[in-house]
């Protein structure tokens, strides 16, 4: 995911085996969304699919809230690494057309780039490369709003240097796709968006996906938005610095339309979708799998800014599922969870959003820096007024909610922090790990 933190974050669907209802039930999925929208919780757009018909969508909250303007079912949504979903296509399409190898070396369009003689283009769309991700340097923060030039990236990505042996294990690199972008505008001679338009959203008729530019309310397109004990508005990326790694801008229609073709051959051969599919380490190429009891999607999540999105398609069922917010307290993947389990007929869980006010004497006990011997990520916590905040190594500072005595959440990634003060230490709940922290 391209995004501007990265917390220890594991991305858990319920993966257990059960029955299912077969009459969707989404009268409760209204209640549901009515209740994020009613909390101040989620500013986003949603939409299922069957069969290429859509079955439920629902928009709530605001493209600009300064303006007070709705969102909509049809606004643009800037979608993060969705968008490598569509580069690792136009590979393949360049591999079909004999124009490139999955086998071929990265030193033959880059080879400053550290191992360039040893990665291949099929490390770069498995996250094999060993190649650092540029967005986890902390220098990121410094450069992400203002334009670059294609020397210029691969310069950044070149001086991160190499973080494994190409091809020893699978570690997510945005790194890997800005370069796959490069190496298709020189394969062909062409911009990534005029590709993307020749080869991909011309023929499907996508009139609404496209490389993003300055957000313009005003031409249906969403600003994004982090809360901070209210919505504060985001700096906005510049696209030539994600570029195939993240740069897109869609809707969650177009979106549908691209993977239901993708899966249907319009796109890439079979044989193409066989590889593009194949999971190694969790990784497929420009693809991951997600679990739902005992079915699985394939797709793509992604964040920038503010936006948080998810693209999934269960082949069997023909269903898709997209995720388009552009505003986020709250963890994303129950909102998953709850459209899931309604058009399978299943109860949802409703969320209570009750809220613990904390004493200015509690909230100093748990100022201070925390390690672990589990994770080499400390935490820093300090406050601001009334809210505590807290910073991961080398991450931007996070406010969090007070939920319960001595407990705080981050509820975007489904993060928890429990604190004893008098111990001292810190428990750190997230992905279904907990792990011991002590104050330093």
């Amino acid at each position: 995911m391209l995004r501007k933190f990265t917390l220890y974050l594991s991305l858990f669907w319920l993966s257990s085996t059960s029955l299912f209802g077969q009459k969707s039930n989404f009268e409760q999925t209204d209640r549901f969304f009515d209740s994020l929208d009613f909390y101040d919780k989620y500013m986003g757009t949603v939409f299922i699919a069957k069969n290429g018909e859509p079955v439920y969508q629902k928009a709530i909250g605001y493209a600009d809230l300064e303006k007070q303007q709705k969102l909509t079912p049809t606004t643009k949504f800037n979608i993060g690494s969705i968008s490598k979903m569509f580069t690792s296509v136009l590979i393949f399409q360049a591999v079909e057309e004999g124009k490139l190898s999955l086998d071929q070396k990265l030193a033959d369009f880059y080879p400053s780039v550290p191992n360039a003689e040893a990665i291949t283009i099929d490390q770069l769309l498995r996250h094999r490369s060993g190649i650092a991700n540029f967005t986890n340097s902390p220098l990121y923060l410094t450069y992400y709003t203002k334009p670059k030039t294609e020397d210029e990236m691969v310069k950044i990505i070149a001086e991160g240097g190499s973080i494994f042996t190409p091809d020893s294990k699978a570690e997510y690199s945005n790194s890997n796709y800005v370069l796959l972008t490069f190496i298709l505008e020189e394969t062909y001679g062409k911009s990534f968006q005029e590709l993307l338009e020749e080869r991909i959203t011309g023929p499907l008729k996508l009139e609404h996906t496209q490389i993003f530019d300055e957000i313009k309310p005003e031409e249906n397109e969403a600003r994004s938005y982090s809360f901070k004990d209210n919505w504060t508005l985001e700096a906005e990326t510049d696209p030539s610095i994600p570029l195939g790694a993240g740069a897109i801008q869609s809707t969650v229609a177009d979106l549908a339309v691209f993977i239901e073709n993708l899966f249907a051959g319009e796109l890439i051969s079979k044989e193409s979708l066989a590889k593009m599919t194949e999971l190694q380490d969790g990784f497929g190429r420009g693809i991951f799998s997600f679990p739902y009891y005992d079915r699985k999607a394939l797709g793509h999540n992604g964040g920038i800014d503010g936006f948080q999105s998810l693209l999934a398609h269960f082949p069997e069922e023909k269903l898709t599922l997209v995720t388009l917010a552009n505003a986020v307290n709250f963890n994303t993947n129950d909102i998953t969870l709850a459209l899931l389990d309604s058009y399978f007929g299943k109860e949802i869980k409703f969320p209570s959003f009750q809220s613990y006010a904390v004493s200015p004497e509690q909230l100093e006990s748990y100022l201070g820096e925390y390690a672990s011997e589990q994770l080499p990520l400390k935490f820093n916590f300090t406050k601001e007024g009334k809210i505590l905040i807290v910073q991961a190594t080398g991450q931007p500072a996070i406010p969090l909610e007070a939920t319960a005595e001595h407990t705080f959440e981050f509820r975007q990634v489904g993060a928890i922090f429990i604190f004893d003060p008098s111990k001292g230490t810190l428990t750190f709940k997230q992905g279904g790990g907990t792990f011991a922290y002590q104050k330093q």
